[in-house]
């Protein structure tokens, strides 16, 4: 569409006049110098943005109303632009409103004449025309219509106009309310789903995660229905916070982006004068939890008014289950009710005189599967600030703990209700320093203090398996604690564990026991992962370390909870059969019994010395793929079938120089992962020495390849003819051109000094990369070093090996030779 406007011609030609007056530069100059200003920030610069756009916009508006003699409208801004907080690189949300007397063409040269000054820009632009009537009717049909005009502002035009449908709007949304907020609900609840939670992200996305912007507007639209409100504590500071990060975000990348990606954190940091990256998580993290804890609040109201709203009270109880009549108050504990499906206080509780009535309330809730109520927790918290828990604690308080952390899923709402309130420092400072505190590994899918807590419910299913139960849920609670202060978290954690244990009311001996589940809680899953369970020293040093029989029981079920509290690549059916393995000898050890005899002490299997003499016989390598699978725990359901753990590939080769690099190149030009791997030497009926390596691998990606291609490329990378250095390096590359960077920490080589008698542990740290394992046995081959075992772990991009080598007469390594194998291996990874 062409019009003629101020003598020019179309609206590509109107929109270089109508980019602002010419002193200065006009709009875009302005927008520019304001967004480089560093004496505005904040609410002051998106405020002043949205001013600035007003003006401009208003300008537009007014200048081509007049020129086309156009009457009965007007600019409104909704969304964000609305409620007048503008972003560096925020879209702008435009109506154009009507009264419907405008000629319809006049008023569509209108809209581009609105519309292209915007775009020629390169901002982003959501745009209508509609009268109010069919405004109205698009937010009947369009949830996130009717939220955009409950931000409706005017900009320029007929302001009478803009009036009526503001009011209409309202009107409208609080009339439709009842059937229109669950449906809000449901929308939060699937994008939760499909973004996750902000608070526990490493990269959030700050508008649509859990807890992010989207909630905040959410809570002012349920606000706006007069049905419910949000807590107010804190929201409107978080929901602050969350746009002074986005606008950082944008300043930084020049994008309009919401997701906080890691290589941007730093930047990002910087600009809003935060220490680091951790810093800027944390605080992010933290207003996340607090829009949270707000949403959680507001949507349970909610739905109690819409209850109460729909159904007779009788009614109510039998579609609930519970008998009781509106108003009436169930018992729970001394002085804890049930009202409303909710945990309260009784009408008779006098928290500042009960001191445990906090954990009464919580431990009571939690058990009853009932959210705690705010205004009881409000209570609790201000009596605590005058009359706080005397140290050590009364026996019903560390009972009280317990009986919390023991009640499994439900603790984990009932603790961040208490903690989005302050009491849980309240009770236990120490908490502080782990409270939202990030985990850059991503095998972790908590925050540290959310992990502790998952651990403890985790622990909650496994209070069965021990004797000791506030023990090992205490202990899961507090495993992690040192992760807030520099060092060795375990070594830290002990003397923190130590002192808290005590004040919480736990006498020396029991406190000693949490002080060295702390101290080793991944003592049991390295050993089991890293170390020869064969070798005597292994058992040995776990024995000494965990010293009863009973403590073993606790570390035992700390460790599985631990894990599985972790995320899914932290535990598997493999590792719990591993660290079931290690537990037993190490029990057998403290019993006094006889050592059990190694697992090859029988000699190889059927199927191995087979392999082994086909091997021998033809000189060449042989190769045997299955698939293997874990029988279910003995108290699984009958139905469960055997959990899968890997497949597993013996490879029998006459010994020889440079099998392990070559059979893992091989293995890795297949695309196949190496989850474990054993070694062993065996002389099968003189046909002469024969090396048995026995693998655990998974496909990366697609079906196993077939047995026969793995022995053919095997052969082909034993005679040279396949150049698996090169072939490797081909596939790095262009694996590179189409993968994202990685930022992971440089490999570390070490020497595990007194792990074996009999071998030097070269243990190795890196990123787990493609071909990982030929570079380290490359490694070892230059290094003229035989490697009797490998045992090998990743959890998800970090990989963890311990290799077991001698030297070529079979004897451990020097001190001086062991290191110099360590600095060339991890030179060679570099």
């Amino acid at each position: 569409m062409t019009d003629s406007v101020e003598g020019t011609t179309g609206p590509a030609a109107a929109s270089a006049q109508d980019a602002g007056p010419a002193d200065g530069g006009g709009y875009p100059a302005a927008r520019v110098r304001l967004l480089q200003d560093e004496k505005t920030t904040g609410p002051d610069r998106r405020a002043a943005l949205a001013r600035l756009t007003d003006e401009w916009l208003a300008g537009l508006l007014t200048r081509h109303t007049t020129a086309a003699g156009l009457s009965g409208t007007a600019l409104v801004a909704v969304g964000g632009y609305g409620r007048g907080e503008l972003s560096p690189r925020s879209d702008l949300d435009l109506l154009l409103l009507h009264d419907g007397r405008a000629d319809p063409r006049a008023l569509a040269a209108l809209a581009d004449r609105l519309w292209y000054p915007v775009w020629d820009l390169g901002m982003a632009l959501d745009h209508s025309v509609r009268t109010p009537a069919e405004a109205r009717r698009a937010a009947r049909d369009d949830l996130k219509v009717q939220l955009g005009l409950l931000d409706a502002r005017h900009l320029a035009g007929d302001a009478e106009l803009s009036a009526r449908l503001r009011s209409a709007a309202y009107a409208d949304w609080r009339e439709s309310a009842p059937k229109r907020l669950p449906e809000l609900h449901a929308l939060c609840q699937e994008r939760a789903e499909r973004q996750g939670e902000l608070q526990y992200l490493l990269e959030p996305d700050l508008k649509e995660a859990r807890g992010g912007l989207r909630d905040a507007t959410a809570l002012r639209a349920v606000a706006a229905s007069w049905l419910a409100d949000a807590p107010r504590g804190g929201l409107e500071a978080a929901r602050t916070l969350l746009l002074d990060t986005r606008d950082a975000l944008h300043l930084t990348t020049g994008r309009a982006t919401d997701r906080l990606s890691l290589q941007e954190q730093d930047q990002v940091a910087a600009a809003l004068g935060v220490l680091d990256a951790d810093a800027l998580l944390r605080q992010t993290y933290e207003a996340a939890r607090t829009i949270s804890y707000a949403a959680d609040v507001t949507w349970r109201e909610v739905g109690r008014v819409l209850r109460a709203r729909a159904v007779k009270p009788v009614l109510r109880g039998l579609l609930t289950g519970r008998t009781a009549a509106k108003g009436e108050r169930s018992p729970l504990a001394e002085g804890v009710v049930e009202l409303d499906g909710e945990a309260v206080l009784a009408r008779t509780a006098r928290p500042e005189r009960d001191p445990v009535l906090v954990l009464r309330a919580a431990a009571a809730a939690a058990q009853a599967g009932l959210p705690l109520a705010t205004a009881a927790i409000r209570r609790c918290a201000t009596a605590l600030a005058t009359r706080p828990l005397p140290e050590p604690w009364p026996a019903e308080a560390l009972e009280q703990l317990v009986t919390l952390l023991g009640a499994g899923a439900p603790t984990v709402p009932v603790w961040e209700a208490l903690e989005a309130e302050g009491v849980i420092t309240r009770l236990l400072p120490d908490w502080e320093r782990v409270r939202c505190r990030p985990q850059r590994n991503p095998v972790h899918t908590w925050t540290v203090d959310r992990h502790l807590v998952e651990t403890a419910v985790r622990a909650a299913a496994l209070t069965r398996r021990v004797h000791r139960p506030d023990l090992l849920l205490v202990a899961a609670l507090l495993h992690d604690i040192g992760k807030g202060w520099p060092g060795d978290h375990s070594v830290a954690g002990e003397t923190i564990a130590r002192d808290m244990a005590a004040r919480l009311g736990f006498d020396a001996r029991d406190t000693a026991v949490i002080a060295t589940l702390v101290r080793h809680h991944l003592l049991l899953v390295e050993t089991a992962t890293r170390r020869d369970l064969d070798d005597p020293e292994t058992v040995g040093a776990v024995a000494d370390a965990v010293g009863t029989t009973r403590t073993l029981e606790l570390l035992h079920a700390l460790t599985e909870a631990d894990a599985l509290a972790t995320g899914p690549a932290a535990w598997s059916a493999w590792r719990g059969g591993l660290v079931a393995d290690l537990v037993k000898r190490v029990a057998a050890r403290l019993a006094g019994e006889p050592e059990a005899e190694p697992r090859g002490a029988d000699g190889p299997t059927a199927e191995q010395e087979r392999l082994a003499m086909e091997a021998g016989r033809t000189g060449g390598p042989v190769l045997a793929l299955r698939t293997r699978a874990e029988p279910p725990a003995e108290d699984a359901p009958a139905a469960d079938a055997p959990e899968p753990v890997g497949v597993e590939l013996l490879i029998a080769v006459p010994d020889q120089p440079g099998v392990l690099p070559a059979a893992a190149g091989v293995l890795a030009l297949h695309r196949l992962a190496v989850r474990a791997a054993d070694l062993q030497l065996l002389d099968p009926i003189g046909d002469g020495p024969v090396l048995l390596l026995s693998w655990r691998v998974a496909a990366e990606y697609g079906s196993l390849p077939e047995a026969d291609r793995l022995r053919a490329d095997l052969v082909r990378a034993l005679d040279g003819s396949l150049d698996v250095p090169a072939r490797l390096a081909e596939r790095e590359r262009a694996y590179a051109r189409r993968a994202r960077a990685v930022h992971a920490p440089p490999p570390r080589v070490t020497v595990a000094a007194g792990s074996s008698r009999t071998a030097t542990v070269i243990e190795v740290r890196a990123h787990d990369a493609h071909g990982l394992l030929h570079r380290i046995g490359r490694a070892l081959e230059t290094a003229r070093v035989a490697v009797r075992s490998a045992h090998i772990s990743t959890l998800g991009a970090d990989a963890v090996d311990a290799f077991y080598v001698t030297s070529t007469d079979g004897a451990p390594l020097t001190d001086a030779a062991a290191h110099e194998v360590a600095a060339a291996v991890e030179a060679a990874l570099q």
